[in-house]
């Protein structure tokens, strides 16, 4: 899985030795503007497969919409662990998907979702600013869709709302 396994390389590659931090990833805004781009045309190119059906099974999305002033007041670790709340639903989701798509377009656009929202995942499991890991035992808000395309779409607004603050977040303290 090239894309995936390149952001998860180049996350490993640029760690410092005491804790892990994505350090090229926050302090190299191209990367996260790359990764942006990527779920963009993902969205589009799953728009443009060929009969998508209708999930029969609702996939089980997290809202991942927030206000800005309410995103600046939290913490760090606070936002970390809500955006691996996020991401371990969406990962979810697309995984559930995947067992119900067999057009060979959304497949492999669902794949590539897993992939790379997957990445992010474990990304963001490799570091933290408290003693003690992550566990999976939250409850973020969420809705249920059916419609394959929503997947990608939120998605999208995590890469480039949540995910995009809060490596704008870090690099202020790891940039300098």
């Amino acid at each position: 899985s090239p894309p995936g396994l390149l952001l998860l390389t180049s996350f490993l590659l640029h760690v410092k030795e005491d804790r892990a931090s994505p350090t090229r990833l926050v302090c190299d805004n191209r990367l996260i503007q790359k990764y942006i781009v990527e779920a963009k045309d993902m969205e589009t190119r799953v728009g443009q497969c060929q009969a998508l059906p209708v999930l029969s099974c609702p996939a089980v999305l997290p809202l991942v919409d927030f206000t800005f002033q309410q995103w600046k007041s939290k913490l760090n670790e606070t936002k970390r662990r809500e955006i691996l709340c996020d991401l371990a639903l969406l990962v979810g989701a697309v995984a559930g998907a995947q067992g119900q798509v067999s057009e060979e377009c959304g497949a492999r656009q669902l794949s590539q979702l897993y992939r790379h929202a997957n990445s992010f995942f474990l990304l963001l499991q490799t570091f933290s600013w408290e003693a003690g890991h992550w566990e999976p035992s939250c409850s973020p808000h969420s809705m249920e869709q059916t419609h394959i395309t929503s997947i990608f779409l939120t998605y999208r607004q995590l890469v480039q709302g949540k995910l995009r603050f809060f490596f704008k977040d870090l690099a202020k303290v790891l940039c300098k």
